[in-house]
């Protein structure tokens, strides 16, 4: 038997413009409805393409995770509402759509920082609207 919505509103991070627009929605959403507010944002090691799976050597402050920790209180510290506070390792989509399993909503940017300002849709979001186990609200900046 498929998992019944818990009424959670999960909404993706990463410090663009589209994401706060997405938090700001989702934010006025919850306030509406009740649900519990969830932000998720993911990190990544970056890796080095090649046969060998190698990584890079570890530099003195460089700290992905650290780095999406400090977004995500960034971006939060204007919430007015209580948010869930959520850190997820490895790609976006996929972190996204299982953060996304039970909610009652997924909600995105349209694209995130690394994504030229012309493209209307960015990759993750793309994947997300592919792939998520709810339903999916993308907000334009």
């Amino acid at each position: 038997m498929p998992r019944q919505p818990d009424g959670r509103i999960v909404v993706g991070v990463d410090g663009s413009p589209p994401s706060h627009a997405a938090l700001r929605w989702a934010s006025r959403l919850a306030a509406l409805t009740g649900g519990p507010l969830e932000a998720v944002a993911v990190w990544e090691f970056p890796g080095l393409d090649g046969p060998y799976g190698l990584v890079p050597p570890v530099l003195d402050g460089f700290g992905p995770e650290r780095r999406a920790a400090e977004i995500l209180d960034e971006t939060l510290a204007r919430c007015p509402l209580p948010v869930r506070r959520r850190l997820k390792a490895g790609p976006p989509g996929p972190c996204l759509v299982a953060a996304a399993t039970g909610a009652a909503l997924l909600v995105l940017g349209n694209r995130g920082r690394s994504t030229p300002p012309e493209a209307p849709l960015g990759t993750v979001a793309q994947y997300c609207l592919h792939h998520a186990p709810c339903p999916v609200v993308v907000v334009r900046d």
